[in-house]
Parts: structure tokens; sequence; C-alpha cells
């Protein structure tokens, strides 16, 4: 058996043990820091998200997403990114820490039928291999369906 092989089968064993196939796995979208920043924010030690999203969010939209954020309908093709940071105070000043993780939304009513047309995908700190998401996106989602009537995005398009 060949090493190209042997990666390759490796890699479906791990797909099909995560619940996870080839076809639903979402790339991380290396060019998100050219796409549009929507929105920034900081959850703080003691809010009901603190764990996981304590820390600095930067939110950026794709056009298709930005397009969805100004009229409300999400085309597939639509994708958000969400950079979580660790932050850091000193002097009454808070700056960004090391990364926490990057989450991802991609827009696409065929592949992701189960969670709202969207699929979800996050990576650990700097990792652009360490997927988090291992339930197929139905964590997030279910958190998503509180934000139904936006198309499922709680950002909102501010001019």
């Amino acid at each position: 058996m060949s090493k190209l092989h042997r990666v390759t089968l490796t890699a479906a064993a791990i797909l099909i043990s995560t619940g996870l196939h080839a076809a639903d796995a979402i790339d991380y979208p290396g060019d998100y820091r050219q796409w549009t920043h929507a929105k920034s924010m900081t959850v703080h030690a003691g809010h009901a998200l603190e764990t996981p999203f304590k820390g600095i969010h930067h939110v950026y939209a794709n056009a298709a997403a930005v397009d969805g954020l100004r009229g409300g309908e999400y085309a597939d093709g639509a994708s958000f990114a969400f950079d979580q940071f660790d932050y850091v105070t000193r002097d009454k000043l808070s700056t960004e820490g090391k990364r926490v993780l990057l989450g991802v939304m991609v827009k696409d009513r065929a592949r992701f039928p189960d969670t709202g047309g969207w699929g979800f995908e996050a990576w650990a700190g700097d990792s652009r291999s360490q997927r988090l998401v291992n339930d197929g996106g139905q964590s997030c989602y279910g958190c998503h369906t509180q934000v139904e009537k936006r198309g499922y995005v709680f950002t909102e398009w501010r001019d």
C-alpha cells in the first residue's frame, strides 16, 4: 500500500469517526482578513457566554454575507469568520492576546440542510488543522436558532 493511499484511508477514517463527511468539511478561509469587518465585541468574565467565548471577537463577512446583512437574505456562498482572542488588560487598557479560535459559518443549503442551511466549523488557536466542531454544527446551530428570523446570523449591519 502506498504512503498516499494510507494517508487517504486515515483521513477517511477520521472523517467517518467524527461524523463529518468530506463533502461537508469546511475549508479554512485563508483570506478572511480581506473580507469586510462587520463587528467587534468583547465577552467578559461573568457573561453567560464566557465559556467558551470569553475574549475579544472580530467578525468578518465576505461579499455575499455583506449583501445578506444589508438585505436580510443570505445566498449560498455567504460566509462569516469569527476571530476570537484572549484579552490582556493593563493600566485600564485591553488588547488582544493569543487567538482562542477562528469560527466560520458558510451558507450552503444543499450541504447543510439540518442546520438552517449553514455549515459551522472552528479551528483551535492559530491552527489550520485542529478542528473544534465535532457534532456536524448542531451545537452552533442550536444557539443560532435564537436569531432564526435574521437568517441565523447574530451580526447586524450598521452603516
